[in-house]
């Protein structure tokens, strides 16, 4: 299911749809006119120079104001699911984390695997339940740096990604400590700014140094 930006879309073209429709007016004007008058030809003249300008305008919002990635919504139920091992501080700091992230990104669904285990699950989760690194999660912990897939449906590697829901847009996989990743997916593509790549980083950071604290 896909939530148009239907508003956004009709303001893009509205400068399209007058020059258009005036165009033709002038048009038609022209065509069933027997005699042309200098003032109805200076008329004319300035009216096919509006026409033009808003086409251009038209032109010129297509670029400055590109559209929006449709949004969807994520199948799958919603849903909290936590690690019972870990200590009630820990669940308190994963349950502020996640709920940031929920409510402040584009993220619909999360996971967090730390060494070994699904230790969280939160937001539009799927069937399967456990966190299986595949290829692009294993890339994550070995090189220690995220991976950021902006359209997931390009991206053949998307398989590994079971345990997120099956029309996941985009997601973001982020190193939290040297055993873990924090995997978020998001409702729409392109839709993590570089300002929430940044903001996820730093929620990872405190997030590691509190599961190792937990772990001494």
């Amino acid at each position: 299911m896909v939530v148009n930006n239907g508003r956004d879309a009709v303001l893009r073209l509205l400068p399209f749809g007058v020059g258009g429709i005036a165009g033709t007016f002038l048009l038609v004007n022209r065509l069933v006119s027997e005699g042309l008058t200098p003032a109805q030809s200076r008329s004319d003249v300035v009216g096919v120079i509006l026409c033009a300008v808003m086409v251009l305008i038209g032109l010129l919002w297509q670029r400055v104001q590109p559209k929006t990635p449709d949004v969807v919504v994520l199948l799958g139920k919603e849903g909290l699911e936590m690690s019972g091992d870990l200590s009630a501080a820990v669940q308190t700091e994963l349950a502020w984390a996640s709920h940031l992230l929920l409510t402040n990104t584009a993220t619909r669904s999360l996971s967090l695997y730390n060494d070994g285990q699904t230790i969280l699950r939160r937001g539009v989760l799927a069937e399967q339940g456990q966190v299986v690194p595949g290829p692009i999660l294993e890339r994550v912990l070995k090189t220690q740096k995220p991976v950021y897939l902006v359209d997931v449906k390009v991206y053949p590697g998307k398989i590994e990604f079971n345990y997120l829901p099956e029309n996941v847009q985009g997601i973001v996989c982020q190193p939290v400590g040297s055993k873990g990743v924090l995997i978020l997916g998001a409702n729409a593509p392109r839709s993590y700014t570089r300002q929430d790549e940044a903001w996820i980083a730093g929620i990872a950071d405190k997030l590691a140094y509190t599961l190792n604290s937990d772990l001494e």
